[in-house]
């Protein structure tokens, strides 16, 4: 059984309490033949897509928007971000209301830079799912274990810790088929294992639905997220002219782990310094569901948050 990091032990009294729930690296090694992934409809990303909200401030004013995740159960969403006046790899989770209002927040020192993060409903509680034990002190750092914890507003988390031991690890949840997916460097490759959310939260990751190496996208990884049999990603930069935007939405396979469709998207394109900032699946009360992509944007020292949304499913 792997023990914590130097790093997080000497950082323990920083805002993060940890239970002893760790598993190992190592086990997943071993992890049983991998079965397939029920076909599932698919988003079509061509198509144009819609305001959730825009230019609404996280808890802290001075980041931008990181990852985020919708609690499809409790109706809640949550956001991630780099702390104000932190080291560079202190997270925090701004919950908001659909209207972008903030509704609460929770700090994970430590942690990492935030690119996706994902929930589970437990009832009435939502747990967040995310990168844990950053392997830097600065906005360099990654998270190399996955923290899940249960989201109280101004509390202290405590941590369950997996599949400690890894280098560049983040998790993205899919709310509708409830399942988990793990992106994780592994010698050099960056690839994905699918897992049902309620096996991960047992601790159970060595029998993984698929596993696949990312497939080369050719822009800067921005986040990523998943509905059914497939993986949605978003890569870009940042840019101030909407002329310049180079903002790309990929939809891969993940039975093969090939690129099924990319298509540019301009969601957002008046905002200032518009920067694509992760991905989300949601499905209403009224039963549509909806493929979410975030850009973060500025005015100043102060960053704001913006959602948009593609709603056109191909069954």
């Amino acid at each position: 059984m792997s023990t914590f990091s130097r790093r997080s032990l000497l950082r323990a009294g920083g805002g993060l309490a940890v239970t002893a729930t760790v598993l190992d690296f190592g086990a997943v090694e071993a992890a049983a033949s991998v079965r397939t992934v029920p076909s599932s409809p698919h988003f079509d990303i061509t198509q144009p897509s819609y305001d959730l909200f825009r230019n609404k401030m996280l808890h802290e004013s001075h980041h931008v928007m990181q990852g985020f995740t919708f609690d499809n159960v409790n109706r809640r969403l949550f956001v991630a971000q780099l702390q104000n006046g932190s080291s560079g790899d202190d997270l925090c989770v701004t919950q908001l209301d659909f209207d972008g209002n903030v509704v609460g927040a929770m700090h994970l020192d430590a942690a990492g830079h935030g690119v996706s993060i994902g929930v589970e409903a437990v009832g009435s509680a939502s747990y967040i799912w995310m990168e844990c034990d950053s392997d830097r002190t600065d906005d360099k750092g990654r998270g190399t274990a996955l923290a899940r914890f249960k989201f109280v507003n101004g509390g202290t988390p405590s941590v369950q810790k997996f599949l400690t031991g890894s280098k560049t690890i983040t998790c993205a949840t899919d709310p509708v088929f409830d399942r988990i997916l793990v992106r994780r460097n592994e010698g050099g490759v960056m690839r994905y294992s699918l897992h049902a959310l309620a096996d991960a939260a047992a601790g159970n990751f060595g029998a993984p639905l698929t596993t696949f190496a990312e497939p080369a996208l050719g822009g800067v990884f921005q986040g990523y997220t998943l509905f059914g049999q497939y993986l949605y990603t978003l890569d870009g930069t940042g840019h101030d002219d909407p002329a310049d935007i180079d903002s790309y939405v990929t939809r891969i396979d993940m039975n093969t782990g090939a690129i099924e469709a990319r298509a540019l998207t301009k969601a957002g394109s008046t905002l200032v310094y518009r920067e694509p900032e992760g991905m989300a699946v949601y499905r209403t009360v009224a039963g549509e569901t909806r493929l979410f992509l975030g850009f973060g944007s500025r005015d100043g020292i102060d960053r704001y948050a913006n959602i948009f949304y593609k709603n056109v499913l191909v069954v």
